[in-house]
This record gives C-alpha cells, sequence and structure tokens, in this order.
C-alpha cells in the first residue's frame, strides 16, 4: 500500500502524463495559437533550464536519487526545446511541441514508476 505522500506523487506524476499528452496533441494537429517569440515564452524557457539545472545541482532531500535525477534532466530538456522553438521556421514549431510532449510523457512515466516502486530518502 502506497503512503500519502507517495500516492501524490504518483497522481502528480500522472498528471505530467495526461499533459504531455495533450501537448503532443497539440504538436500534431498543428493547433499552435501561442506567440513562441515573446519575452513570456523565453523567460519561462530559461526559469525552465535553470530550475531543472539546480534541481541537479542541489537535489531535493526527501526525494530518491532517481527521481531528483529525472526532474532535473527534463526540466533542462523540456526548456532546450521551448528555447529551440522560439528560433526555428514555423513548419517546425509543431514537431517540437510534441517533442516537449514526449518529454513530459517520459518524465511522468518515470516519476510514477519510480513513485510507486523505489524508497525515498525521508521515509
Amino acid at each position: 500500500m502506497l503512503s500519502t505522500d507517495r500516492f501524490l506523487r504518483v497522481i502528480v506524476e500522472l498528471l505530467f502524463v495526461f499533459l504531455g499528452g495533450l501537448v503532443v496533441w497539440l504538436g500534431l494537429t498543428g493547433h499552435i495559437f501561442f506567440n513562441r517569440r515573446s519575452l513570456g515564452w523565453l523567460g519561462i524557457s530559461v526559469i525552465l533550464v535553470l530550475w531543472g539545472a539546480r534541481g541537479l545541482y542541489k537535489p531535493a532531500k526527501f526525494l530518491s536519487r532517481g527521481e531528483n535525477w529525472v526532474r532535473g534532466v527534463s526540466l533542462v530538456l523540456l526548456g532546450a526545446v521551448m528555447l529551440v522553438i522560439s528560433r526555428v521556421a514555423f513548419g517546425l514549431v509543431g514537431p517540437l511541441l510534441a517533442l516537449a510532449g514526449v518529454i513530459l510523457v517520459l518524465r511522468g512515466s518515470a516519476g510514477a514508476g519510480l513513485a510507486m516502486g523505489g524508497s525515498s530518502r525521508g521515509n
């Protein structure tokens, strides 16, 4: 039986799977209705890269090493893909958006598996 803390972490990771599926669908169908060259998009991209790097450099004490690694790497990759999206031709935005969704799906799947199976540092 999962503890309440682990159950909540699994639910949060499953939300990342659903969010990733939505982003993949948006990328593949071409429903792109945002300004990818705005200052906000660039700011969020840089923040995600820095947040992921911080997660790798100074991991959370209550998560396992694998969970910290998955979270940090996925944030860095997602931020990097978003930075690339802001500078490529419009025809490549859809596939890159789908790639960002795949990163979120993989992060959610791996995170849920690690939260369910592995032992955390706090327990």
